[in-house]
Parts: C-alpha cells; structure tokens; sequence
C-alpha cells in the first residue's frame, strides 16, 4: 500500500471540475455510454489525489456499490477524504432517489470512520454533475 508517486507529484483536487478531469481520464470511454461503474477518487488530508479504484461494474441502468468495498479501499489506501462517482449510460445527468440515498448512507459510514465523503459524481459522455455544486451533499 505504497503510493509510488511523490507527495509533490500528486494532482490535487481543488474543485469538482478538477476531479472530474481525474476521473474523465480514467474512465473507459468505451463503456461509459454502455453500462453503469462505481468509482471513487482516494485523497489525503491535502486533497492530493492517492488512487483511483474502480468499486463495481452494474447494467444499463444500475450499479450496486457496497459500501464495505468503500471504505475497506479507503482504508487501506490510508485516505483521509473520498469522492464518489458513477455514470449515467442514458446521458441524464439527473440524481436518482437511489443515488441520493447511497450518498446518504455514505457519508453517515464516513463519519464513524474519520473519512470525509467530499462530493459525488455523476458523468456522462458528455458533461458530468456535482453533488456539492447542487447542495445535494448531505451534512
């Protein structure tokens, strides 16, 4: 659990647009338009990027994340903070009642173990939308 690149060399997430550039370049744009994945953006306490992890492939139109795979990741990668994100096949870039409570049920699981759920995701092809930029970041 040994991050190869340099503290100094580490990109830092400094907006949502930054993480979204992150995770856009990770993302395998051959499938982003096919089927749902879970991904999460590993930080440390600077916001400095540690790891990427792909967290679970789903269907067309679901993707089932399980939160022990979370933050199990999170944990061994030593991350302070995490950023959640998943796609939308369909191009809507509209939260589901299911993605609102999975963030819920996030962020509450953070808590108990000190680790900051900073944002959540959604991207399409296209364009992506922020959690946090919405106010749909539960406190």
């Amino acid at each position: 659990y040994r991050n190869p690149i340099p503290p100094n060399d580490r990109i830092v997430i400094k907006d949502s647009y930054s993480a979204f550039s992150v995770l856009q370049a990770a993302w395998d744009m051959n499938k982003i338009d096919l089927v749902e994945e879970f991904h999460i953006l590993l930080l440390d306490r600077a916001n400095s990027v540690l790891g990427l992890s792909h967290i679970a492939t789903g269907s067309i139109s679901s993707c089932v994340a399980d939160p022990r795979i979370i933050f199990a990741t999170a944990l061994k990668a030593r991350a302070s903070s995490l950023i959640l994100s998943h796609n939308h096949p369909s191009g809507n870039l509209r939260p589901s009642n299911a993605d609102l409570e999975m963030t819920r049920k996030l962020v509450e699981g953070g808590k108990l173990l000190d680790i900051n759920v900073l944002d959540h995701l959604i991207l399409t092809s296209h364009s992506y939308l922020s959690f946090g930029d919405e106010c749909l970041m539960p406190t």
